[in-house]
């Protein structure tokens, strides 16, 4: 979704500015679906109806039909990996900012190898789509956004959980944290300075474990993953990197 988050002010200023209510709900029934009301999306987000609109018009420059499905958001999420993990993507990929903070704090990675950022597309894909509809619509993606840019350090921390809670049950295991960590390593390529040791998402997720799993039961649940998120000095920086995003 990192591209559909670049495209949005960039594309957008392009055009001319619009005030024009009914010019913006002509624009709105051209789609197959029709986002909610702009009142009511103010009421649920954070952001001001000339935000909405704003999101709105990127949103559908990138997604014309008003839904997107997971072929298609593999597709636009992966126009920002085309070169593997440099460490400007840390900055650039909100969502990701947990793991990539672990990833990237003790060295600089980059690649020239083509990445594959498929597998962690689809963990994102699921993360934003929270009804299991298979498809992810504007108030999905805005409710979101309003989450992870404006929301409280409490819940962007919940929403990060569910991503790695991949089977929804409340808990987050090894399986599911060893799978989010070798997505996250494919999206970075496979060929990194300094080179990645063919362990080190095992590495990575035994570490997560030893900080967050506070009773040592093999699982990680919602408080026990908030509670050591606030403990670290580095994962709370990284949650205030997108507040003025947009």
């Amino acid at each position: 979704m990192g591209a559909v988050v670049g495209t949005l002010t960039m594309q957008t200023k392009s055009r001319r500015p619009s005030s024009d209510k009914a010019d913006d709900d002509l624009e709105m029934t051209m789609v197959c679906h029709r986002p909610e009301g702009l009142d009511q999306l103010e009421a649920q987000t954070n952001f001001s109806k000339r935000e909405l609109q704003v999101l709105y018009r990127g949103f559908k420059n990138e997604c014309p039909s008003g839904v997107v499905n997971e072929d298609t958001f593999k597709q636009i999420y992966s126009q920002f990996f085309p070169h593997g993990g440099e460490e400007r993507v840390c900055v650039e990929m909100f969502t990701s900012v947990l793991v990539f903070v672990s990833v990237f704090h003790h060295s600089s990675s980059s690649s020239s190898s083509p990445a594959d950022a498929s597998t962690y597309a689809h963990f994102l894909f699921n993360a934003f789509d929270t009804g299991n509809t298979g498809s992810i619509k504007f108030e999905d993606f805005v409710t979101a956004l309003s989450i992870l840019l404006r929301g409280s350090i409490t819940e962007k921390l919940q929403w990060t959980f569910n991503l790695y809670d991949i089977n929804r049950d409340g808990y987050i295991n090894k399986d599911e944290m060893t799978d989010i960590v070798r997505a996250i390593y494919d999206m970075m390529g496979k060929y990194t300075y300094p080179a990645l040791k063919t362990d080190a998402p095992k590495q990575h997720v035994d570490a997560f474990f030893q900080k967050m799993d506070k009773n040592r039961d093999g699982v990680v649940t919602l408080d026990e993953f908030i509670l050591s998120c606030q403990e670290d000095e580095n994962i709370m920086r990284s949650l205030q990197l997108f507040e003025n995003v947009i």
